[in-house]
């Protein structure tokens, strides 16, 4: 029974650990993407006239 559990919670521990290296990878991208994009607009304003 203790087995098992030690298992389990190893499994548990390992996939949060995956999980949050995931997330902090996507969320730099999406930020960094973001960011890019807002400049890209701020720079392009100059352009229009209404």
């Amino acid at each position: 029974m203790g087995e098992k559990i030690y298992n389990q919670m190893k499994n548990s521990g390992a996939g949060s650990i995956a999980m949050g290296i995931l997330c902090v990878v996507f969320g730099l991208t999406i930020g960094i993407i973001s960011i890019v994009n807002g400049a890209k607009l701020v720079r392009g304003k100059k352009y229009i006239s209404f």
